[in-house]
């Protein structure tokens, strides 16, 4: 039986691929793609979704513990791991299948099983091949797991979306996003939390003044930070996983996760027999069209050396379709995407953070506004929020907002709106604030901090 023929052959049903595809398909292209494991990829099964969820959970100790300021009197919380994770699965199941009938709806094969290129224009999947006049690459990235000794007596990002109990104690290892947002949901959920970080602050590439925050705010809630320090090995001792640091102190734990990064998942689908070139991190290297060094061949999303974030892989994916289908040729624009992290407390970040602004530009000023939330002053919590901007002192352009506190991603995305259009510090100051909010704190910060502050 000959291979049939298609316009466009997508490899991996992430949110980039399935974007890419639908969108193909719908401007009257010929489509297959190619999944091995769950439809939506990592951020539907094991990424954005059901971590969010997770967090939603934790949340809610915090709110028993403030309702008695506001006249609640509740009785003893008690909850069941069981329960969320039987009720996220449900959930993940119910996108699974949204997937599956928008594809489908679009006239897209979807073909189950792991697929690999034998040429620059042919894709095998299982025993069935494909030609394909154009392939996307869109495979996404994996959980690392470090070369030490004892690596896999601990979790990675993945397994905790299955995990049968949860822990009394964890040791996190890493200092990003994922280790960040794990180690709150976990001292959320009641767990006894370590975070293990090689750095002195969290979150590198953020803000000085949000990292310096969050660390802060960890500790105040009961994460215990062991920062400047580094993993050396695991070893099982009894029932329990003991994590040797490189100073020689142990740390005795009922697990380990290890949150230190992704790997692209590029290996053993045959880009390097295509002539795909990848970089020395095994990412693909692609051009501002996201075309490889094939030129029929594409890639998005977090198997290139960009940005891996979702909404990334699917601006991208709409960026390669008006450019191979709708004769509209655009190359995607990675200035000023906003960003959230929903630690706890979440912050979120969009445009330069004042180290950025000021490599840029001698003439920055910086607005910074740290203050008790309304809501605090009946709960008694402590925890302050953190608002920032960063300014050209020359043009009044904002160049950069950062947000440590509740709501941060919610109103970060408003403001990157704003800075998207080039907004003024002015027409910040002439905008009308809503009040009482946090958000109106954007709006009404007009002294900007001594030079050198």
């Amino acid at each position: 039986m000959s291979a049939p023929h298609v316009d466009l052959f997508v490899i991996g049903a992430g949110s980039g691929g399935v974007r890419a595809a639908r969108m193909a398909a719908a401007a009257g292209a010929s489509v297959a793609v190619a999944e091995e494991a769950r439809l939506g990829g990592t951020c539907v099964n094991v990424g954005c979704v059901p971590k969010k969820l997770m967090v939603y959970a934790s949340h809610f100790r915090d709110e028993f513990e403030d309702a008695s300021g506001f006249g609640w009197s509740t009785p003893p919380a008690d909850f069941d791991w069981p329960t969320l994770i039987r009720n996220k699965d449900i959930e993940i199941q119910r996108l699974n299948d949204i997937y599956r009938r928008l594809l489908e709806g679009a006239g897209v094969e979807i073909v189950e099983g792991r697929a690999s290129l034998e040429s620059s224009a042919r894709v095998a999947v299982g025993e069935r091949r494909f030609h394909a006049e154009r392939i996307l690459v869109g495979t996404g990235g994996r959980p690392r797991r470090p070369a030490i000794p004892g690596s896999g007596l601990a979790l990675v990002s993945d397994d905790v979306f299955a995990l049968g109990e949860l822990p009394e104690r964890v040791v996190v290892i890493g200092g990003g996003y994922i280790a960040l947002e794990f180690a709150g949901i976990f001292q959320g959920l009641g767990v006894q939390v370590t975070l293990v970080h090689r750095g002195d602050l969290p979150l590198r590439g953020f803000d000085d003044d949000l990292r310096t925050a969050i660390r802060d705010a960890m500790s105040e809630r009961g994460v215990e930070l062991r920062l400047g320090c580094e993993v050396a090995a695991l070893h099982r001792c009894a029932a329990e996983v003991v994590a040797t640091l490189g100073d020689g102190t142990a740390l005795a734990t009922d697990t380990a996760l290890f949150a230190i990064g992704r790997d692209p998942n590029t290996r053993g689908i045959g880009l390097e027999a295509a002539g795909v070139d990848l970089e020395s991190d095994g990412t693909i290297r692609v051009d501002e069209f996201s075309r490889t060094s094939v030129e029929n061949i594409f890639a998005i999303g977090d198997c290139t050396n960009r940005m891996n974030l979702t909404p990334v892989a699917i601006a991208e994916a709409m960026a390669l379709v008006d450019t191979l289908y709708r004769k509209r040729p655009r190359a995607m624009s990675y200035a000023d995407i906003p960003t959230a992290v929903f630690s706890q407390p979440p912050l979120a970040a969009v445009g330069l953070t004042e180290t950025q602004a000021r490599e840029e530009s001698a003439r920055i000023e910086i607005y910074r506004s740290s203050f008790l939330p309304l809501k605090n002053t009946l709960s008694g919590r402590q925890e302050r929020n953190l608002l920032k901007l960063v300014v050209d002192r020359e043009t009044d352009r904002v160049l950069g907002a950062h947000m440590l506190g509740p709501d941060a991603a919610e109103i970060v995305q408003g403001l990157a709106i704003a800075i998207q259009c080039g907004a003024t510090k002015t027409q910040f100051d002439a905008t009308i604030g809503i009040h009482p909010t946090t958000a109106e704190e954007f709006v009404t910060m007009r002294e900007p901090l001594p030079d050198g502050t």
